[in-house]
């Protein structure tokens, strides 16, 4: 098959999104298709950031006809929000169009929920800007491109089953695939350390839908307390914000010689980085799946993490990992404090948590979406 994958970010490897989207080309590659891709990297480089998310829709619907007069495309693959203008105004104008796939990369209706909640607590500020696109006219185009597709492809089941119920997509068409792993998180050893120390990283950005306000003050309680905890903050920065220094500026200046702040990271960088950690702090208030939340296991890390859409599909509490209240910094505070009195425990979901972690290739999510391609094909085919 020909297939056309695109994303409104730039493929950056490092980054969630654009991660998996460029895993799943290596992927369809590797099984003998040609894949083809449009993203930001696709538009001039003199639109801001700002502009490139604006007119992303009707750059791609040009691009897509001028593809499909130079290519037979047989699937188009887009993130949300991303092709509804070509659905809308020029499929009609195609003999046959190719078919067209709508991913979630994470439902940003559930994301603007939490958003809203989190205002209403006092815990954000939204801009005055927030209104007039991001919380209003950039969902609609998101609902449409779901509506508007031959197959939606979403990370976990409540988010699937938010587009059926609330947006209407056809339910007979929506499916469910989990993100993956590289071969190199996969089959790595499982090793423990007995010095005697209890290690916790924090892999994610610096930013309130991770649940910092509450996982903070959390660990900083911690530290203070537990003079053999070291933290880990890993990938903080996001468009300048999360630097190292603000981020030590947010813990007492006595835990900051157990506290390592890590901006940026190369992917493949990351089982090196997690080495020798014990537990995985995942305080996230909205989550499409969770990648870092897996390739933690992978690394053999028991997690503790928010009962949100994505990890609810991964985890099970008490099992391989433990759940706690998303915004509960004592919850946090109290299931931390349960895994540095208990090696027992936390050694055994360690090992479920690295078991489960290994169900997670790359190559067999790619086989499984490239089925589902084949059977809507072939069935709209033979009408």
């Amino acid at each position: 098959m020909n297939i056309l994958l695109i994303l409104h970010e730039y493929l950056d490897p490092n980054s969630g999104a654009a991660g998996s989207t460029l895993n799943l080309k290596e992927k369809y590659q590797e099984l003998g298709h040609q894949v083809y891709t449009y993203s930001f990297d696709d538009l001039p480089p003199w639109l801001s950031m700002r502009l490139k998310d604006v007119v992303f829709p009707e750059m791609t619907a040009l691009k897509i006809a001028q593809i499909l007069r130079q290519n037979k495309i047989d699937v188009i693959d887009a993130s949300t929000g991303d092709a509804w203008v070509w659905a809308r105004l020029l499929r009609r104008l195609t003999p046959t169009p190719p078919l067209l796939v709508t991913r979630s990369h994470g439902l940003d209706h559930l994301e603007h929920e939490e958003r809203l909640q989190d205002a209403a607590l006092g815990n954000l500020d939204l801009s005055w800007k927030y209104p007039l696109y991001r919380g209003s006219i950039q969902l609609w185009e998101i609902a449409q491109s779901l509506k508007c597709a031959d197959l939606t492809f979403f990370l976990n089941r409540v988010d699937a089953e938010y587009a059926v119920n609330q947006l209407h997509v056809n339910p007979e068409t929506a499916y469910v695939f989990p993100n993956g792993l590289p071969n190199y998180f996969l089959n790595l050893p499982l090793k423990y350390h007995e010095d005697g120390r209890i290690r916790i990283a924090q892999v994610g950005t610096y930013v309130q839908r991770k649940g910092i306000e509450y996982s903070t003050p959390a660990l900083n309680e911690i530290l203070l307390k537990y003079p053999e905890v070291e933290v880990s903050l890993i990938g903080t920065e996001l468009n300048g914000y999360g630097v190292p220094e603000q981020v030590y500026a947010d813990f007492e200046p006595q835990v900051h010689d157990r506290l390592t702040v890590i901006s940026y990271y190369q992917h493949e960088e990351l089982p090196a980085l997690l080495k020798g950690f014990d537990i995985k702090l995942f305080p996230t208030l909205s989550e499409g799946f969770g990648k870092v939340l897996i390739e933690a296991m992978a690394c053999g890390l028991a997690p503790v993490t928010t009962p949100t859409p994505g990890p609810l599909d991964i985890v099970q509490d008490g099992h391989d990992a433990l759940l706690v209240p998303a915004r509960d910094s004592q919850a946090i505070v109290e299931s931390l404090e349960r895994l540095i009195h208990n090696r027992s425990e936390l050694t055994r979901l360690q090992q479920n948590a690295y078991q489960k972690a290994q169900n997670y290739s790359w190559f067999t999510i790619a086989q499984q979406r490239l089925a589902a391609y084949e059977a809507a094909i072939n069935k709209r085919d033979s009408k």
